[in-house]
């Protein structure tokens, strides 16, 4: 995901057009669907490196073509496709190469890609999950629940099941459906695509997979209701803004968590005025 943000932001920055196809029927058959896809991928790979395409080694669903000073960027997500470039010609050129080599469709302005909402305004792009979230808050049940103002309740220490019976605590019960939190967990994850604000509490979660209590099961909840406040909160990627060095930041929490006394580290990376990728994580 993090080129895909990389892709958006050079966009808003420069105020290019953004476009969508997709492969049209590109998978048949459930049971050859991995091989499906790889095939699909070598493909498209290969009609366009015989474009003049040059794929990139970073990430080698990224494809660039340069013609003077004008450049237009393939981003290849499955089966999902996302165009940009400062040339309409060259656009739109990308779009009949794809079309000429492969069954695609185009799907005009770019909206949504991966589940994530793209909207543009003078100011730039917005990403955000609403509609995602939307739809976690009713399939839980919470849609008319009260708001939280924060991810988590203050000075809250989640602890395992082996910790609890070490320090002899017992009115705090295991929970017997495990998937259910599990997972609510896996979908709180997704959202961390575009909520920054929410990975540090979805980090902590995701701890207790294996044996999850009544107490995150609340935790959790009290995070969907957070959630219900902000729906629509997301990443605003500005016009016009500089795209310069990559800077990294992080900050440790020493000794942090209860359970095995490893510290807690975040961080965050900006590509010039635009943030692109972050985490929380125990070392």
């Amino acid at each position: 995901m993090v080129t895909v943000r990389i892709v958006i932001a050079l966009a808003a920055s420069k105020d290019w057009e953004l476009s969508q196809m997709d492969a049209n029927n590109a998978f048949l058959q459930g049971d050859l669907f991995e091989e499906a896809s790889r095939q699909w991928n070598i493909k498209l790979t290969d009609a366009l490196i015989g474009a003049g395409y040059n794929q990139s080694s970073y990430d080698h669903s990224l494809f660039t073509k340069r013609a003077a000073n004008d450049i237009v960027i393939v981003l290849v997500y499955v089966d999902d496709i996302l165009i940009t470039g400062s040339n309409e010609k060259l656009i739109e050129e990308a779009k009949a190469t794809l079309h000429n080599k492969s069954k695609v469709n185009d799907l005009g302005q770019l909206g949504y890609f991966l589940g994530i909402e793209l909207l543009r305004s003078q100011s730039g792009i917005v990403l955000n999950q609403k509609k995602y979230a939307l739809e976690l808050l009713a399939d839980i049940g919470l849609s008319g629940s009260k708001p939280t103002t924060t991810p988590l309740e203050m000075n809250l220490k989640l602890t395992t099941v082996e910790y609890a019976t070490h320090v002899g605590r017992s009115d705090d019960k295991q929970l017997t459906d495990i998937v259910s939190y599990q997972k609510l967990v896996g979908k709180l994850l997704y959202l961390t695509i575009t909520r920054p604000d929410i990975s540090f509490a979805v980090q902590v979660l995701s701890q207790f997979m294996q044996q999850p209590k009544l107490s995150h099961w609340n935790a959790a909840l009290r995070l969907i209701r957070y959630i219900k406040g902000s729906p629509r909160q997301g990443i605003l990627l500005k016009r016009g803004s500089h795209i310069g060095q990559l800077e990294a930041f992080c900050d440790s929490d020493w000794v942090a968590c209860p359970n095995t006394r490893r510290s807690v580290t975040r961080f965050a990376a900006k590509l010039g005025d635009f943030l692109i990728s972050w985490k929380s994580k125990k070392q």
